[in-house]
């Protein structure tokens, strides 16, 4: 079980950096929210402890030693770090999830661009859809159909934040659009990265990946009727404040650059009551068909690591492994350019 302390830490960490997930999580039950917000705030601090480091490389070797900690039972003592090892015991949560994240994070602080929409969805599955499947792990839920519409979400809220953080990012030197849609506009990313314009190439570029994102909102919906009838509400409230999101940048018209694009705390009740009133007709509803869509290319390696009847059919740990092997290199290289002639490293102050 998380210790009271860690737990209360924990959901001050959401409250505090995710007022839109707190929100949602508000309406799943008791058994379930504690866990999901221990979770989330190990989520959150992995993704920090990246974003605002300078040497983003380290970082993440540093998290993945804190994950052999937490698996090894044995966790760095910080509250987000016993919560997450209470977690791996309870719920035997695979470990192939939280390293899909990390292997994200590690795209992250390689400064890893995406070509196509695939390898943007990949990178979706590994920083949004990991936390999906385990909060399926959480709920108890272990089906490869409903694994399979969860990774749909976690894709779909992940598009809708690049979408809306095109802006930002870009000022961060970080690119997330496809660069085949850029360049088949013609739009250059390096010069779009020197000088971040609201054009309408833009403009259509983000609506293209809104459009990509409710696709599968729309495919996501069936699994959240395989859930517990008691956590549907959050669930759908998930779904619906970040689909939200989409909806501003429509009325923005696409322009991610000039604003953020915010919701109301209006807007968010709205969604919330919304949410009850799907549950009820989820209960009565029949089970659509369209729970049985394969899971998306991308997402297969984390069904097949939550599901407790499938056994993965390719071993996508290569992948990390590489991964790992690349940022301890870029690691290396940046200590070696640090250096004086004499072979010591320079203090940075």
């Amino acid at each position: 079980m998380i210790a009271p302390d860690d737990m209360a830490h924990c959901e001050a960490a959401i409250r505090h950096g995710s007022w839109s997930f707190h929100a949602a999580s508000r309406l799943l039950p008791r058994h379930v929210r504690d866990p999901a917000l221990a979770l989330y705030a190990f989520c959150r601090l992995a993704d920090d402890a990246v974003d605002l480091q300078p040497e983003k490389a380290s970082a993440v070797l540093r998290l993945h030693e804190r994950l052999d900690q937490a698996y090894a039972g044995k966790p760095r003592n910080a509250p987000a770090d016993r919560a997450f090892t209470a977690i791996i015991e309870s719920y035997e949560m695979p470990r192939a999830l939280p390293e899909a994240l990390l292997e994200g994070l590690a795209w992250d602080a390689m400064e890893q661009r995406y070509a196509t929409l695939s390898e943007l969805r990949a990178y979706s599955a590994r920083v949004a859809s990991a936390v999906g499947a385990m909060m399926c792990v959480l709920m108890r839920v272990r089906d490869p159909n409903a694994l399979a519409r969860a990774c749909d979400l976690g894709v779909a809220m992940q598009l809708t934040n690049i979408a809306r953080d095109v802006g930002e990012d870009a000022q961060e030197g970080r690119l997330y659009l496809p660069t085949e849609w850029m360049e088949g506009a013609g739009l250059s990313p390096e010069a779009f990265l020197e000088s971040p314009r609201p054009t309408p190439v833009v403009a259509r570029l983000v609506a293209r990946l809104l459009r990509e994102a409710d696709d599968l909102y729309t495919r996501s919906e069936a699994g959240i009727g395989a859930l517990p009838v008691s956590c549907r509400p959050g669930i759908f409230a998930a779904r619906y404040i970040y689909a939200g999101i989409g909806e501003r940048l429509r009325r923005m018209e696409y322009d991610s650059i000039s604003e953020r694009a915010r919701t109301s705390g209006a807007q968010k009740l709205g969604w919330l009551c919304l949410s009850g009133l799907r549950t009820a007709a989820s209960v009565v509803t029949p089970a659509s068909p369209v729970i049985f869509a394969r899971p998306l290319p991308e997402t297969v390696f984390l069904v097949e690591a939550a599901a407790e009847d499938t056994a993965p059919v390719n071993d996508w740990s290569d992948t990390l492994y590489e991964t790992m092997a690349g940022l301890k290199a870029q690691d290396a290289a940046r200590l070696r350019a640090l250096k004086h002639p004499s072979g010591q490293v320079r203090t940075l102050v």
